[in-house]
């Protein structure tokens, strides 16, 4: 179908603010890599937008070598696989009955779960139960409390629900319980709403923060984010000892840079893989209430 003169314009006029839009986002982690591998004068004096001045490694090899770094990228990985898991499981265990017709409350249920989207609780209870609970200073404090968002849920439970129930009625007619219909009918019909919220799940316990602040106190079980904070609030941590020498190719701020993109890039490498699926599976879950 031959496109008008008002939708070629339109289409030109988002191409551009879209753009604009993805090089603000671009050029802060584009220049953030360059000054990791510029070296420290040039990053000092401000000399370093796109490309790196006076190239140098020695940032990263610095940075590569830090084991206390390494162990918190790999509890990183562990909270964010392992959660990712847990979530998704969880998530579509509980969309799926409060698709369904037949259950009578799911209306009722669903109410007192949009409420927890407006009213979080307190952190001081919040605290205090985590403590009741034994889970202080334990990475599962890192992935229990956000088992379920209520957000993702309902927009698996949106797209399960549009879903033709023949489907499941035929099915049922084969002998299939529920859950040979949800893995072996709903869930590889689903494949891009679940690609779209394992995406969101996994981003979510990669920046894990907050409640790492609240309930880690060993370090050696701090995430990346509470690792790269250490790092940009304390410059002794991150620096040789004999740093003032002036022997190295390095300094505070390339190593900053270096651990910021360290800590970023990694899920942003996710991204591709899943794509195709991420824009088809956000408007299909929010198609039908």
């Amino acid at each position: 179908m031959k496109q008008t003169w008002g939708e070629k314009t339109f289409g030109a006029i988002n191409v551009v603010l879209l753009g604009a839009a993805s090089l603000t986002m671009l050029i802060p982690l584009i220049q953030m890599l360059a000054v990791s591998f510029s070296s420290p004068y040039a990053a000092d004096a401000k000399q370093v937008f796109i490309l790196p001045v006076e190239f140098t490694t020695a940032a990263w090899d610095y940075i590569l070598h830090k084991q206390d770094l390494w162990r918190s990228f790999w509890v990183t990985i562990y909270i964010s696989v392992v959660g990712t898991l847990l979530s998704m499981l969880f998530t579509v265990m509980t969309a799926y009955p409060l698709a369904q017709q037949v259950f009578l409350i799911r209306k009722q249920v669903m109410l007192f779960i949009v409420i927890t989207m407006i009213f979080n609780a307190p952190m001081i209870p919040f605290f205090l139960t985590i403590r009741e609970l034994g889970m202080l200073n334990s990475l599962w404090s890192l992935i229990i409390p956000g088992l379920i968002s209520t957000f993702n849920m309902i927009i698996i439970r949106t797209f399960f629900m549009g879903i033709p129930q023949e489907l499941e009625e035929s099915a049922k007619m084969d002998g299939c319980n529920d859950f040979r219909i949800l893995f072996q009918i709903y869930l590889p019909l689903s494949k891009p709403v679940l690609a779209t919220v394992s995406l969101f799940y996994a981003v979510g316990y990669w920046n894990t923060f907050q409640r790492a602040v609240l309930f880690i106190r060993d370090a050696k079980l701090w995430p990346l984010q509470m690792k790269l904070r250490e790092y940009l609030i304390n410059t002794e941590d991150i620096l040789p000892i004999n740093q003032m020498v002036g022997t190295f190719d390095f300094n505070a701020t390339t190593l900053k840079a270096a651990t910021i993109i360290f800590a970023t890039v990694p899920i942003l490498l996710v991204y591709p893989y899943l794509q195709k699926y991420f824009v088809k599976g956000a408007l299909l879950g929010s198609v039908k209430g």
